[in-house]
């Protein structure tokens, strides 16, 4: 009964910048991304290490904008039309031509591109030396790996989502205790969701501490 009625409770609630948890680490990310549609050349990167952000606060942007969220396949965005784009993970590998293409419409009225990486666009990997020339100038900002106040923040978001309001000990504990990710914030919370649920417990310290220890052993 108690899962039925977090299930029937819980919202799905698309990415918002206004619900971006900022602090130190990621303010001016955000700030940068939010002076869209004035970013020079229409394009902007995001780089930082994983787990930092740089998902969330790029689909916030895209919700926000009516981006179009593209894999980076020459496919994947023929007829897209004059809108802006998002692209995650760069430097992971995107077709270069692609890239070069939707760089040089970046700047026309309505579009823009977002992307996400690890390093800096000077690190990409390119063969085209137009397109080396374009990465070189791209405008970049960096997100760093989550403070305590950005991981309270997203915390505080994801229990909220689930419409779960933990004591405030709670906070404090986890933030001591937990790796310095946004996906591992969200994963501690949707586990000590459905361990409360299962066992008809209340979200305390004592709950947490059974979660986090069973994710160190998961992690050896």
């Amino acid at each position: 009964m108690a899962r039925q009625l977090r299930l029937k409770l819980q919202s799905e609630r698309l990415a918002s910048l206004d619900d971006f948890a900022r602090g130190a680490s990621n303010v001016r990310a955000a700030m940068a991304v939010e002076s869209w549609p004035d970013w020079i050349g229409g394009c902007l990167a995001i780089v930082g290490p994983q787990g930092a952000g740089k998902s969330h606060l790029a689909h916030a942007w895209a919700a926000a904008t009516g981006a179009y969220v593209a894999d980076g396949s020459p496919d994947d965005i023929s007829g897209i039309g004059n809108r802006p784009v998002l692209i995650e993970d760069v430097d992971r590998g995107v077709a270069q031509e692609t890239l070069f293409h939707l760089i040089n419409v970046a700047g026309r009225p309505g579009g823009g591109l977002l992307l996400t990486a690890r390093s800096r666009p000077a690190a990409w990997i390119s063969d085209l030396p137009d397109l080396r020339s374009r990465l070189n100038a791209l405008p970049v900002v960096e997100i760093e790996a989550p403070d305590d106040v950005v991981l309270e923040g997203v915390l505080r978001k994801f229990f909220r989502d689930r419409n779960i309001r933990p004591p405030e000990g709670v906070y404090p504990y986890l933030l001591t205790r937990m790796n310095r990710s946004i996906p591992e914030a969200q994963e501690i919370v949707r586990r000590l969701d459905e361990a409360g649920d299962d066992g008809f417990r209340p979200i305390t310290r004592v709950l947490a501490r059974q979660i986090l220890e069973e994710n160190q052993q998961l992690d050896l």
